[in-house]
């Protein structure tokens, strides 16, 4: 059982709106989870998630709230980029530790770019973020998603029995599959704008915050990752191909669970209750 109370708070000009779930009958925790939105999505879709977590995670004595960043969902004001999201983070986890008074540790929760935003928050320095839950975090480039559909995409298709059905009918578009080919292979290896060095780039790259956040947290991180989702293939391909980002997983503090058969939300009920219940269980450690 637990406890949902509505809540408005102050981001700048802006009123934010956000549900806080209290667990009832259960000894006072000192550590709550907030969950950071990643996107505009319905509430009966994917974000629908975010809400069973987060009743699931209050009936077990976890102390949750989730909110809607300005421009999202309820809350009001111009809808910002996930990377301008720092400040409201902050005012939510202002809002929600006022609101449970007992909790004094946070652990930050997000999906996609979410998770992205989450460990670019660290940059703030709040000593009150213990742990971060991060699935599928977002690492997009042109590059990065070529190369994470020539790697993934089309080495699955050619093991999938459809694609050979295909073929024997002749069903299969050879031009196109082959332009489309080239296209990707083409990204892939183009020098872009984001592979630029950064002492020639005027402004820092998300990525690149992302991967500050990364190795200044001397918390605990638990990621979650898909295994039939390109988004998470483009950070699998980031993490083995970067040393930072490798040595960094290695490290003791840093959890990291395959959900093989899932894709990016996690849509199918097992999925969910998997996500549930990894979620769970590594906050009660922490």
């Amino acid at each position: 059982m637990s406890i949902e109370t509505a809540v408005t708070f102050q981001c700048g000009a802006d009123e934010l709106i956000g549900i806080v779930h209290q667990p009832v009958g259960e000894s006072a925790k000192t550590t709550g989870v907030l969950i950071v939105v990643g996107g505009p999505q319905y509430r009966v879709g994917s974000h629908r998630q975010f809400v069973q977590l987060a009743r699931d995670s209050a009936a077990r004595g976890i102390p949750v709230m989730r909110f809607d960043y300005r421009g999202m969902g309820d809350s009001e004001g111009e809808q910002i980029s996930f990377e301008q999201t720092g400040p409201d983070i902050k005012a939510a986890i202002d809002t929600f530790t006022d609101y449970c008074p007992g909790v004094t540790r946070i652990v930050l929760w997000g999906l996609c770019d979410a998770a992205s935003a989450c460990l670019m928050y660290y940059a703030l320095s709040d000593d009150r973020v213990k742990g971060m839950i991060l699935l599928n975090p977002w690492v997009r480039t042109d590059a990065g998603i070529a190369k994470a559909h020539l790697k993934h995409y089309y080495t699955a298709r050619f093991f999938e029995k459809g694609f050979w059905l295909k073929l024997l009918k002749l069903e299969f578009d050879y031009m196109d599959s082959w332009r489309s080919f080239i296209a990707q292979a083409k990204k892939s290896f183009s020098f872009n704008k984001e592979s630029i060095p950064q002492a020639e780039s005027k402004k820092l790259p998300f990525q690149k915050k992302m991967e500050s956040g990364l190795l200044g947290f001397t918390g605990k991180i638990l990621f979650i990752i898909s295994g039939n989702d390109l988004t998470a293939s483009e950070f699998k391909d980031v993490v083995s191909s970067s040393k930072n980002w490798k040595k960094k997983i290695k490290d003791q503090n840093i959890t990291w669970c395959d959900i093989k058969e899932a894709d990016h939300t996690f849509s199918k009920k097992e999925w969910k209750e998997q996500v549930a219940e990894l979620t769970i269980k590594w906050v009660r450690k922490l």
